[in-house]
């Protein structure tokens, strides 16, 4: 609303959006049968990019989010807001869909941060 970014909340903001997904994720795998495949790619990518994110910032340099973590980001909470949706049994494929067009973006924006962290330190 004040259009202030601070470097606590370039690493904070994150954080609280992969605890929020993490447990989103896993209640799904318990209560509505998300293949548990999905979870932990999803949480291997965001727990290694945040570990990544720590190392740096312990360098003094701070990566905010990307565009395309933003996206990720949104298809993840897309993803999730449909399976919690009382839709009809024919939305289950378009669900899935959603859920694992997120994975890609998730695997694919992670990637894209070490490209481009490995490009800033070379």
């Amino acid at each position: 609303a004040r259009n202030i970014v601070t470097d606590f909340g370039k690493i904070a903001d994150p954080i609280a959006d992969k605890a929020l997904m993490a447990t989103a994720l896993i209640c799904l795998n318990i209560a509505y049968g998300l293949p548990w495949w999905i979870t932990i790619v999803i949480l291997i990518r965001e727990l290694g990019i945040t570990f990544w994110r720590m190392i740096l910032l312990r360098q003094g340099k701070v990566v905010p989010a990307s565009k395309g973590g933003k996206l990720k980001t949104a298809l993840q909470s897309l993803a999730v807001g449909l399976y919690l949706c009382p839709l009809p049994h024919w939305m289950d494929v378009p669900n899935l869909v959603v859920m694992l067009l997120a994975v890609v973006v998730t695997v694919a924006t992670g990637i894209q941060y070490l490209i481009d962290g490995r490009r800033e330190n070379a």
